[in-house]
């Protein structure tokens, strides 16, 4: 099942996507087998939102084998952690800002994994259960300010650097997907989560050992090679197969009111 979160004149409301129809139900209760459908909707009259509101997103640095062979460094033996704020957070078709104190933003396409419920030192086997599906992200990272800085929290944490979206598919394996990305509808990140250095179920056991995983708090994966610039009037189409395709239009931040 594809979740969604949409507003219609102004609501926030929640519901599951088939094509073009959407079908609201009573709440994010995403889990439910068989939601309650309250009234159905036209994908074209509604706004897509983000699918949650996080209070967090941790995100995982270098977790490609192909990304680290690219960047000629060695395999991590544990996780790069890092966490973007809850106001970087925009969903499918919201505007990426091109902030005035960067000249390098770049693209970053990831697998996202979504919690379903609070999670504190969950063994890896368990996983799957706090997970309530996955959606697409784009770690929009200010790459020059990240070098200058020796670390990364004001590189990653401008507002509308982590697109998230559109949908939450309730129903896949997140462990071989084609991950692929876009820009003015060329391609330049292609690669399979076969190719993560550690899983899912791993990342979920190592971060909730460090901090409470709140439900609707979103893991971001990794990003594969071929992370490169955007320049404002892009258009970045993000993909996972069988879970979305997020598409964001980048703005200067002159341009925006």
């Amino acid at each position: 099942m594809k979740f969604l979160r949409f507003s219609d004149n102004g609501r926030v409301l929640y519901g599951f996507t088939d094509g073009e129809r959407v079908f609201q139900v009573e709440s994010d209760h995403y889990l439910l087998e068989d939601p309650e459908v309250i009234s159905e909707h036209h994908m074209g009259d509604v706004r897509i939102l983000p699918p949650v509101s996080p209070s967090k997103v941790i995100c995982v640095g270098l977790n490609y084998r192909d990304h680290a062979a690219e960047l000629g460094m060695d395999i991590p033996d544990e996780p790069v952690i890092f966490l973007k704020p809850p106001t970087a957070v925009i969903g499918h078709g919201d505007t990426i800002v091109y902030p005035a104190m960067s000249s390098e933003v770049d693209h970053e396409v990831e697998l996202a994994a979504v919690i379903s419920e609070r999670a504190r030192c969950v063994d890896a086997g368990e996983a799957d259960e706090f997970i309530a599906g996955y959606t697409v992200l784009n770690d929009v990272t200010a790459r020059d300010l990240q070098r200058r800085d020796g670390q990364w929290t004001r590189a990653k944490s401008f507002d509308t650097f982590c697109p998230i979206g559109p949908f939450i598919e309730t129903d896949i394996k997140p462990s071989n997907l084609d991950i692929s990305l876009e820009l003015n509808g060329v391609l330049r990140q292609s690669s399979s989560t076969s190719n993560m250095i550690f899983t899912v179920q791993e990342l979920v056991e190592f971060i909730s050992e460090i901090m409470t995983l709140e439900p609707g708090d979103v893991i971001a994966t990794g990003t594969p090679p071929g992370v490169g610039e955007m320049k404002p009037g892009d258009t970045v189409r993000a993909t996972v197969e069988g879970v979305g395709t997020l598409e964001n239009r980048v703005e200067s931040s002159d341009n925006i009111q």
